[in-house]
């Protein structure tokens, strides 16, 4: 039988040590990219060239266990030892190439070169809650050396690490309006209405990320069923309406991974509810910016 760190090496993570649970791991649409075939939605709305973006995480450590995640929360790693930053930034360039060896045949020689030896993105969301490694800022520093860009994707339980780093772009989860859905849906470890607490005092701090030149975006998992109602969208959207972030994104449920053990495929929504909700949802001061049906993703941006 196969133990966690085999299974998830066989999922395609690769870990920066073996005691370590820092990891990288190319996501689907960076591997079509790079065989020349379509990108992913950051492209689209943020310009991000999906063939040089690298997808990883310095922690799988979580402190919630979402229903709609399709991590393996069931399986996690629960001992690991906290490298440097510089550690994990070394070891990047190699897990990537590692990651993408098996692209090279079916790529143009110059351009997998170019893409795997040169990133230009650092997508910090493969897995776990980057803020709950302690050099986190650090590590986007040195990430961001040479105007690569860094996007970080939260669930804002730790507001002291959201105040401190400066990636190019921070999202904050928001998937429930109050704290009792909050609880029911992303079952957190610790009192949920002390990590709500914490959620909305991180989001209380997105006008001042935009004011020093970090973009900023509330991100929303809709789940049929869970947070899809009217007085859900209502309720997101007051708070909405108080954080501010520059860009809402409102994404569907997708029946993947470790989900598929607590979620039914009827809770994915299709399109047309995504549109809905997102419309209710998005404050008057908001805009539609685009949407991508394969990712199954709304944008509205902020009008000024």
């Amino acid at each position: 039988m196969l133990n966690t760190r085999e299974m998830l090496h066989r999922q395609g993570y690769n870990f920066v040590s073996d005691k370590s649970t820092a990891a990288v791991k190319p996501c689907m649409w960076c591997k079509r990219a790079v065989r020349g075939g379509d990108s992913c939605y950051k492209h689209q709305f943020y310009g991000i060239e999906t063939a040089k973006c690298v997808q990883m995480t310095p922690t799988l450590r979580c402190n919630q266990r979402c229903l709609f995640c399709w991590r393996s929360m069931e399986h996690e790693l629960k001992d690991e030892e906290i490298l440097s930053p510089e550690e994990i930034a070394r070891a990047i360039p190699a897990l990537q190439r590692k990651g993408l060896s098996g692209d090279k045949p079916f790529s143009d020689p110059a351009f997998w070169e170019e893409a795997t030896t040169h990133p230009a993105q650092y997508a910090v969301s493969l897995s776990g809650e980057p803020t709950l490694y302690p050099h986190l800022a650090e590590l986007i520093g040195i990430l961001k050396t040479g105007g690569n860009s860094v996007f970080v994707v939260s669930n804002g339980t730790n507001p002291s690490m959201i105040k401190k780093i400066a990636p190019t772009q921070l999202y904050i989860s928001l998937d429930a309006g109050d704290a009792e859905n909050y609880a029911k849906i992303c079952r957190p470890e610790g009192d949920p209405a002390v990590m709500w607490g914490n959620i909305m005092e991180s989001l209380s701090y997105l006008r001042e990320k935009e004011a020093a030149g970090v973009r900023t975006a509330v991100r929303t998992t809709l789940v049929k069923g869970l947070n899809d109602t009217q007085e859900d969208a209502a309720s997101i959207e007051k708070i909405i309406n108080t954080s501010q972030p520059m860009y809402i994104e409102i994404k569907g449920y997708m029946y993947l991974g470790f989900s598929r053990k607590r979620l039914s495929e009827d809770a994915v929504p299709d399109m047309n509810e995504i549109r809905a909700f997102a419309e209710e949802a998005a404050p008057e001061s908001y805009s539609l910016m685009d949407t991508n049906e394969p990712s199954r993703v709304v944008v509205y941006r902020r009008n000024k």
